[in-house]
């Protein structure tokens, strides 16, 4: 289901920020970051399953954005600004724990190609774009200017190799070949691209794997949908996706050990074409390391 433009353009607020990076803890921390960027406050993809809505004010939410997850993004105006006052050259940044970059709306916001000019001009050790937009391909020129002057990688989510399951959890996202057409492309331009499981929704585990193995060419990553009974503090998967997952018989991809299966299933594709599958911190840690990747032991 696609969004229409004047739709988004009834969808898009500004404000000003105070601060554009923030130091990393928990998960992210975890994986290596030592600041994380977000560029706007809620998300207009709108995913049942997202995570941020879980955190409320702890996430820099205002109640309106977890009340009406995904019906209107707040970009913040001044962020290419900032940043350049705050890049300084050891930081490893993510963008974006918080809200997906190239969500829907930033196609008429056009916000990133300022956000990548000012990484550029001040880059930073490590810039980690995470995202599932094929807007990215827009912004070809700057990526490969900011790759010129840093380690620039690409985290791009592929969740499911499954378009009825595509539309019931993330109607607003690209389809799993258009996904799988934006790996290629950032591939074949020189952009260091990992195709990255996550979240894992209900899905053939090797046929997805197989795919995104061929489409990036290098090691995956991923993460099965956050449950509370083996998370027990922080981000979780939104009611809105128990809610589908229950409406649709589909209980079982929520479950822990039913998890452990399928991350099983999809290690012994990845093993046998050579490559390697990590979740959690040990899998994001493959963003970044600083010239050759970690040894990621498989069972």
């Amino acid at each position: 289901m696609e969004i229409r433009r004047s739709d988004i353009r009834r969808r898009i607020r500004h404000s000003e920020a105070r601060s554009i990076l923030s130091p990393c803890s928990g998960f992210i921390a975890e994986a290596g970051f030592t600041h994380s960027l977000t560029p706007a406050r809620n998300c207009t993809f709108g995913c049942t399953y997202c995570y941020v809505p879980t955190l409320g004010i702890y996430g820099g939410l205002q109640p309106e954005d977890w009340r009406r997850w995904g019906q209107f993004t707040t970009f913040k105006s001044n962020a290419a600004e900032l940043l350049r006052r705050n890049l300084r050259p050891g930081q490893r940044i993510y963008c974006s724990p918080l809200v997906d970059p190239y969500q829907p709306a930033e196609e008429e916001e056009r916000q990133m190609p300022g956000i990548l000019d000012a990484a550029t001009e001040t880059p930073p050790s490590i810039f980690v774009l995470q995202t599932r937009g094929p807007f990215i391909l827009r912004d070809l020129d700057q990526l490969l200017a900011l790759s010129r002057r840093t380690t620039l990688r690409v985290s791009f989510s592929i969740t499911t190799d499954r378009e009825d399951v595509r539309r019931l959890y993330e109607p607003h996202c690209a389809t799993f070949a258009e996904r799988l057409d934006t790996v290629r492309a950032l591939r074949a331009a020189g952009i260091e691209t990992y195709a990255t499981l996550a979240p894992l929704l209900p899905c053939n585990p090797e046929a997805l794997a197989q795919a995104a193995l061929e489409a990036s060419g290098r090691d995956l990553i991923g993460d099965p949908l956050h449950v509370r009974g083996v998370k027990p503090n922080g981000a979780t998967t939104r009611d809105a996706a128990w809610r589908v997952s229950a409406a649709n018989d589909l209980n079982d991809w929520l479950d822990p050990t039913f998890q452990a299966g399928i991350i099983q299933r999809i290690e012994r594709v990845t093993r046998a074409a050579g490559r390697s599958f990590a979740t959690g911190p040990r899998g994001f840690g493959m963003l970044t390391y600083s010239s050759s990747p970690p040894r990621i032991q498989t069972k």
